[in-house]
This record gives structure tokens, C-alpha cells and sequence, in this order.
């Protein structure tokens, strides 16, 4: 079977993912509604989007809404999806002039037609022919899940003789993930949590991570920065000895 996973070894991150955790806990610690927390934590995106555009990064994946987030109380469910909206209304325009081209993936259809018709204006509305950063962001989204539904599409496709079993490599288990992105270079994570909470499971198999203490409304545009100057330090060696 073929190994064709890229094992990059440039000095500067190009592909970046966060997991954006802390918003409930930084509301609790400044007494204020846990929907004001995750209302912040949306103006802290627009300044990473605008910091990754300077840093020239080709993409940055957000995790906003996993899967197991539906778990939590309705009225705090309710409270995000009406923030999607207004985060689009908002920042859309922003990115169109930026050239930042907005993607969403996961399993979305739980969100609602209207929600649903707002992510399809907005992808259209960013769909740059040239566009100077992949804006990827992660709605009912779990890499578990994800890695399920390709081997049942491969499957499928095995089962209808669209492939043969010869076929299957690790470019193809990419191809039909829903993660636009093959591989990240650096995977940062506040709140303060040291784990990977079912995010990209299959695309980080070489990543380089950073968990950071600062709630996610906390982290400025600086400390992305610091992340970012730490990755060019690191020796990636990817199983050799260098």
C-alpha cells in the first residue's frame, strides 16, 4: 500500500487548526453570560483571520462546534446558532475584501435551512478565483465520525467496482474526508486542556501542538504570533534522524 502522506519539513507553518476552548469558562470567570463568552470568542476570530492573512498562511481550520457539543443545554445550542449568523453577517464582508475564502464542513444539516442557506451565501460570496487564505471552519463536526463515513463511501465504491482494494491509499482517505485540508503543520489549543477533543484525527498525524492556558477570548493576536515563531524552532523529523 502506498505511503503518500506529505511529510513537509518547511520552516514556517502554512496550515494551522485551533481548537477555540475556554469561551464558557472565560464568561464564568468574569460573571457574565456563557453566550457573551462565546460572543467574544467571534471577535477574537476576526483578529486571528486578519493576522493569519499578514503571516501569509494558506489555510487556518477552526474547530467551532463538534459533535458532542449538541450535548450541551439548549438555550446555550440556541445561543451559538443565532452567533453563526450574526458572525456571517459581520465578518463576511471583511473576507471578500480580504480574499479570505470561507469553507464550512462537518455535519451542518443539524443547524437548520436557516443557517444552512446562510453558509451557502457566504462560501459563494468568498469564493475567490484567487484567494489568499483558506478560511476552514468545523460545524457538528467529529473526526471519529468523518473517519467512519469515508470508509463506508470507499466501501461503496469498492462495492458499485469504482475501485479496486489496490486503490486505497492515505491520498484517498483525504480525498473524501470532509476536513478540506490533507495535513496540518500546527494544531493550538486554549483553555488550557491537553487533549485533542476528537478534532482531525486523521490529519494530524504529524502535526506539531501547542495548548495554551489563556482562554480562547483571551488570546490576542500576539500569542498567535508566539506560536507561530515557536514552530519555526521546531526540528520535524518526521521518524528520521536528522
Amino acid at each position: 500500500m502506498a505511503n503518500k502522506i506529505k511529510k513537509k519539513s518547511a520552516k514556517t507553518a502554512k496550515n494551522v487548526a485551533i481548537i477555540m476552548d475556554g469561551n464558557g469558562r472565560w464568561a464564568m470567570s468574569n460573571s457574565l453570560n456563557i453566550s457573551k463568552g462565546h460572543s467574544k470568542g467571534v471577535e477574537v476570530v476576526r483578529d486571528i483571520v486578519e493576522e493569519s492573512v499578514i503571516q501569509k498562511l494558506s489555510s487556518l481550520t477552526l474547530y467551532a462546534f463538534s459533535s458532542e457539543n449538541w450535548s450541551r443545554p439548549k438555550v446555550e445550542i440556541d445561543a451559538i446558532k443565532k452567533l453563526v449568523i450574526i458572525a456571517i453577517n459581520e465578518q463576511v464582508p471583511d473576507l471578500v475584501k480580504q480574499k479570505v475564502r470561507l469553507k464550512f464542513f462537518g455535519n451542518i444539516d443539524n443547524f437548520g435551512a436557516k443557517i444552512l442557506s446562510k453558509i451557502k451565501d457566504a462560501e459563494n460570496a468568498t469564493n475567490h478565483e484567487e484567494s489568499v487564505l483558506n478560511l476552514n471552519v468545523a460545524l457538528g463536526y467529529g473526526g471519529r465520525q468523518d473517519i467512519v463515513n469515508v470508509t463506508k463511501y470507499i466501501s461503496e465504491q469498492i462495492i458499485s467496482k469504482n475501485i479496486n482494494i489496490d486503490d486505497i491509499d492515505e491520498d484517498l482517505i483525504s480525498k473524501f474526508s470532509c476536513c478540506p485540508e490533507d495535513e496540518i503543520d500546527l494544531l493550538i489549543r486554549t483553555g488550557g486542556d491537553k487533549r485533542i477533543s476528537n478534532f482531525l484525527l486523521y490529519q494530524i498525524a504529524y502535526t506539531e501542538i501547542n495548548f495554551i492556558d489563556k482562554y480562547w477570548p483571551d488570546f490576542k493576536k500576539g500569542d498567535f504570533v508566539e506560536c507561530l515563531d515557536n514552530f519555526k524552532k521546531v526540528s520535524r523529523r518526521f521518524g528520521k534522524r536528522i
